[in-house]
């Protein structure tokens, strides 16, 4: 390929140490990683200056639209190739860290798969990472176990195991503690390198592998790049032609006007797309976030049954059955609350109610994020869809407008609202400069999304002069100078709950400062754990 460059004669560096490093990052691992990265490195920075250059175009104006070049292969009649026996049944679907425990624990859960996420529910220091991938080596050797000193309890992966799929995490990340010529490399690249590498051949003659989750990609030529990294990959690690299969999840504004040329250039290796609803909510706003007329009202306000994504979830369904392959539906982040049946309760019907009209639009499958709402989300599947999917049921035949996909949702801009996104931000990023990638917060589990889609509506509101409904009555403009009140009175509110002790060992200071910086920025960042990154490894 043009854009190949030729192997560095110096081995990769790696510049700190972590337990279980020894056996993750093997010199033929590491082998495998160089060769990665030095043929698809350029490709991937090409990629990267593609997304910047449709985000400049858009900023000056231009709104996302199907693109007139693909039209013939949206509107072809083609099929992916079948999805393997492994995934035919994907009604429930756990998602969750690479945690030792917590893996345990979803693969024991009763979902039929289990989503390992190195991206959005992870915090990705190094001990973090590596950890996972030395989990995933004790998963491939059925030796997955975990002793609790503390509580004296045991985990061992029971007799028949929700189907693992790895989720590496996104094109825009580096893994800063391992440098090729130079380099740090691709996260992306390291987390499925040392996957496919390490377990691809053992997992391939279960027939349960190796199956991946693709996030953030925004076009179909970032889906091209992965096509190519699977080829290259099961050539090199000896797996027949179409073995790797992935779900694409469908979590950018930009992916969901290429849904159909996404399937097509992953069309030998495709089982779905997913809607990932919160990176969605998050894109979306990053997107137009020039676009004065795309402001969101409160996250609570901006539900999947109207606006953009109520057209996105009918979009994907169609796309995915017209294709041959699974439409995943989307997270509940409503979870357990312990001691609470009134409140359990409730958080119980607003999943019940959400896997219905899930499976009701079309999707062949969910998520849950705790192992107690696996029966809650399986139940109504079970009621709902018969067979182990509802691939050859074709839904709306009308087509989906790009107006559709962008018409923003109605709804109040409230002082609670602009507290809560302070909270939740400030909580969530303490949390994962302190380690954890998936927190519960207010009864939702929180991850990476839901605080980037905290501090994405903080800076719309501001840059576009949101009139905020105050509590006591009347509005109120919000400023970057009310802003900054508001995150003082939240840090006082930690302080008393913590003491001075707990604040700083929280990361609460470092925490603050960054969702301050992100929200009053002049132009919106793109991901505020990109910026967060450098100080967690700093830490780490």
């Amino acid at each position: 390929m043009p854009l190949d460059r030729q192997p560095t004669s110096l081995p990769p560096v790696i510049l700190r140490d972590a337990p279980g490093v020894d056996r993750v990052l093997t010199a033929d691992a590491l082998v495998f990683l160089e060769e990665l990265q030095g043929r698809f490195s350029l490709r991937l920075n090409a990629l990267m200056i593609a997304r910047k250059r449709r985000q400049d175009r858009i900023d000056r104006g231009e709104l996302p639209d199907y693109l007139a070049e693909t039209a013939d292969i949206r509107q072809g009649m083609w099929e992916a190739a079948p999805v393997p026996d492994a995934l035919k049944d994907r009604r429930v679907e756990i998602t969750g860290p690479v945690d030792r425990k917590m893996m345990i624990n979803a693969l024991n859960s009763g979902a039929k798969v289990f989503m390992a996420d190195f991206e959005d529910a992870t915090s990705p220091s190094f001990g973090n990472i590596i950890a996972g991938h030395a989990n995933m080596l004790d998963y491939r050797d059925g030796t997955l176990e975990h002793d609790d000193a503390t509580t004296g309890k045991s985990y061992r992966v029971g007799d028949a195991p929700a189907v693992l799929i790895v989720r590496p995490r996104g094109l825009h990340m580096h893994e800063a503690n391992v440098l090729i010529a130079g380099q740090p490399v691709s996260a992306a690249l390291f987390d499925f390198g040392l996957n496919i590498f390490h377990n691809g051949a053992a997992l391939a003659e279960t027939g349960r592998g190796p199956f991946y989750y693709l996030p953030k990609i925004e076009s179909h030529d970032e889906a091209r790049f992965w096509n190519d990294v699977f080829l290259f990959a099961q050539d090199r690690v000896g797996l027949p032609a179409g073995t790797i299969k992935a779900t694409v999840l469908i979590e950018t504004l930009p992916a969901a006007f290429e849904m159909d040329e996404i399937v097509w250039q992953l069309r030998d290796h495709i089982a779905g797309l997913n809607c990932g609803r919160w990176d969605y909510i998050f894109s979306y706003i990053k997107t137009l976030r020039a676009h004065g007329a795309y402001v969101l009202p409160d996250r609570a306000e901006v539900t999947m049954d109207r606006g953009f994504l109520a057209g996105y979830a009918a979009r994907l369904v169609k796309v995915c059955h017209r294709r041959g392959i699974h439409a995943m539906g989307g997270m509940a982040a409503a979870i357990p609350v312990k001691d609470d049946p009134a409140a359990n309760d409730a958080a119980f019907a607003r999943v019940r109610a959400d896997k219905l009209r899930e499976v009701q639009l079309g999707h062949d499958g969910t998520w849950v994020a705790h192992p107690d709402l696996v029966p809650v989300a399986m139940e109504v599947f079970d009621a709902e869809m018969p067979g182990m999917n509802q691939i050859r049921k074709q839904r709306q035949g009308w087509r989906i407008e790009p107006a559709m996909l962008l018409k923003p949702h109605e709804g109040r801009v409230t002082e609670q609202g602009v507290r809560t996104n302070v909270s939740v931000a400030i909580e969530y990023l303490a949390q994962w400069l302190s380690g954890r990638g998936a927190v519960p917060i207010n009864g939702l589990m929180e991850d990476a999304a839901t605080a980037e889609i905290s501090r994405a509506q903080l800076w719309q509101w501001i840059r576009h002069g949101a009139a905020v409904e105050l509590t006591e009555g009347g509005e109120r403009r919000l400023t970057a100078e009310w802003l900054g009140e508001m995150v003082q009175a939240e840090i006082v509110t930690i302080l008393d709950r913590l003491g001075p002790t707990g604040f700083h060992r929280g990361r609460y200071a470092s925490a603050a400062r960054i969702v301050q910086e992100a929200a009053t920025a002049d132009t919106l960042p793109d991901f505020i754990t990109t910026a967060a990154y450098d100080l967690l490894n700093a830490l780490d």
